[in-house]
């Protein structure tokens, strides 16, 4: 008995040894974990202000009703008595009160009403705990372009994502020491680390314009039976975009806020408006002058499809810039044509098309713009007149932005400053700039797209005391499988900016799939209103006109009718025949 006993004494000696000496550390961790309880501060997200500090997003403290499990005495009795005010099921409630656990959710962010309910019946083991809630003061303005916040204070899209990182802030936390039952033990652990509120972000929106923009363009599209539709409105030499609408029209048949930020996010065909920067290679090559005339048939054959004007003439002597105001498509195929695939890719590249702009938002596409050698037979009939080439509303507005800034590219913004929880606001880089063509040739086609709203297809883009200078576009719109184009459906434009004479706001409007389908009448209309409320706003008054020498004016009645375009499989589609005034006496 005496060996056995030194024997077991000696072991328990080595084991408790083994416990004080070499894993103390260890089991003080244990039992802290056992006692101590970390509970997590959710941060305020940081609010989200447009250019004058006008509030489009912002979080306010609501409340979160929680229990402990092991507190609570009498689980049914419980949960019958918090369902009819928190509208949950009595059953839900009393199973995640019989939880085995110290924290369980029971409602989160609740109104006030319902938290002094669930505060004046003093329940057992039934808490509250202030978590923030996103807000949109302005209710669904600019909804795709902000994004949505999840129920964890998280981004789910938008800018809300983008800047996630910035507008989250820093959680805080609260350590506690409680006893087995879940009370806090007098005396025990208690240290607070508050939470850091997030960044502010201030846009460039300006929230008036932004719902002048929107309200026009959801009229725009109950009019014309549309099935959505863009607006875009840029200040011309800052790249700053005030305004950006998407809309699309729900299964009930109301014009709603857009899943997206379609504006970014989805491409389609410009049509007639990328005419563009076909016309603008051509003269920064000196290929032509605005005077230059062209012999233009009514059809032109390129491979083995031939392409129509919408209304046919006979062969007829058109300037460049009767073929831009009258956009026809026959003459701009053949400006094409001289500029040659190489170039037209180059000036299509240099504009902007075929990569991100640097605003990078989340999920934004670069468009498609195929390389030069994967051109088909019909490629340069059909991209000098805007079809075979996709692009964003945002990029088709740089572009036209471009030559707006005396061509100089101007990288589109969405946002001005960031201001920290100590109120320092840090102004963002001003938009990087590149030239891509000449200020000579970005005047010459300024004044081209000025007849283009004076007596070609874009006269319903006139705004009173001002030059508009602009251009229509309607072009087909292709299937969802990118396997041909849909019978009878189109994306109308029109893009533009004003005063022409010195350019301060481009913009650019889209409807998809409109009646009646002409960018000219169901675009340009909405062009005019939105730019109207933006020259107020913004307080510019009309300058003087200038022309620059050697662009003639266009007659009215030089051309009749503008082109029809078709694709490689032979389907052919009205492109941007806009109406036109009457023949001047």
């Amino acid at each position: 008995m005496l060996v056995v006993l030194v024997v077991a004494f000696g072991a328990l000696a080595v084991r408790v040894t083994q416990l004080q000496a070499f894993s103390r550390d260890r089991f003080v961790a244990v039992g802290e974990s056992q006692r101590v309880r970390t509970i997590a501060l959710p941060a305020e997200r940081g609010s989200i202000f447009d250019r004058d500090g006008r509030e489009l997003a912002l979080s306010v403290r609501q409340s979160t009703v929680w229990a402990d499990p092991r507190l609570v005495d009498d689980p049914l009795g419980a949960a019958e008595t918090l369902a009819p005010i928190l509208g949950m099921e009595p059953a839900e409630l009393q199973t995640r009160l019989a939880r085995d656990a110290a924290f369980v959710y029971l409602a989160r962010k609740v109104d006030d009403g319902i938290a002094r309910q669930v505060n004046d019946l003093k329940l057992p083991g039934i808490s509250l705990l202030d978590e923030p809630e996103r807000f949109l003061p302005a209710g669904d303005l600019a909804a795709p372009l902000i994004g949505k916040v999840g129920i964890d204070n998280n981004g789910l899209s938008g800018l809300e994502t983008k800047y996630e990182k910035a507008l989250r802030g820093r959680p805080g936390t609260m350590v506690v020491e409680r006893d087995p039952s879940g009370r806090e033990i007098p005396g025990g652990v208690r240290q607070f680390v508050p939470s850091a509120r997030g960044d502010d972000l201030v846009l460039t929106i300006d929230r008036s314009l932004q719902y002048e923009t929107e309200r026009a363009l959801s009229a725009e599209i109950t009019k014309a039976k549309a099935q959505g539709g863009m607006a875009i409105i840029m200040q011309a030499r800052t790249g700053e975009i005030l305004s950006m609408a998407n809309l699309s029209v729900g299964d009930d048949g109301a014009v709603q806020p857009a899943p997206n930020n379609m504006t970014l996010t989805n491409v389609y065909e410009p049509g007639s408006v990328n005419k563009l920067i076909t016309v603008a290679g051509a003269l920064e090559e000196r290929l032509y002058k605005p005077s230059d005339e062209l012999t233009v048939p009514s059809t032109i054959r390129v491979a083995d499809h031939v392409f129509k004007e919408h209304d046919p003439h006979p062969t007829e002597q058109w300037s460049i810039t009767d073929i831009v105001a009258n956009s026809s498509n026959v003459g701009s195929i053949m400006i094409g044509q001289k500029l040659g695939k190489h170039r037209l890719d180059h000036y299509m590249r240099a504009f902007g098309f075929g990569e991100k702009t640097a605003i990078e938002f989340p999920g934004e596409s670069a468009g498609i713009l195929l390389d030069t050698d994967k051109y088909s037979g019909t490629s340069m009939g059909t991209m000098p007149i805007g079809q075979g080439v996709a692009v964003t509303a945002v990029q088709m507005l740089a572009a036209y932005n471009t030559i707006a800034n005396d061509g100089v590219y101007v990288a589109p913004k969405l946002v001005k400053a960031t201001i920290d929880s100590d109120g320092d606001r840090r102004d963002t880089e001003p938009s990087e700039q590149r030239r891509v063509v000449s200020a000579k040739t970005a005047k010459e086609m300024t004044a081209m797209l000025n007849e283009v709203v004076r007596v070609g297809t874009g006269t319903l883009a006139r705004i009173d005391g001002y030059t508009v200078a602009g251009k229509t576009g309607t072009a087909r719109k292709p299937l969802e499988d990118a396997r041909g184009y849909k019978p009878g459906a189109y994306m109308s434009s029109f893009a533009g900016f004003v005063p022409s004479e010195r350019p301060e706001l481009t913009a650019i409007v889209i409807l998809d799939e409109p009646t009646p389908i002409f960018g000219g009448i169901v675009a340009a209309p909405v062009f005019a209103d939105i730019l109207r409320y933006g020259l107020r706003q913004f307080r510019i008054p009309p300058p003087a006109p200038v022309t620059p020498a050697g662009v003639p004016a266009s007659d009215p009645g030089a051309a009749r009718g503008v082109g029809e375009v078709g694709d490689p499989t032979g389907a052919t589609g009205t492109i941007d025949p806009s109406p036109r005034p009457s023949k001047s006496p």
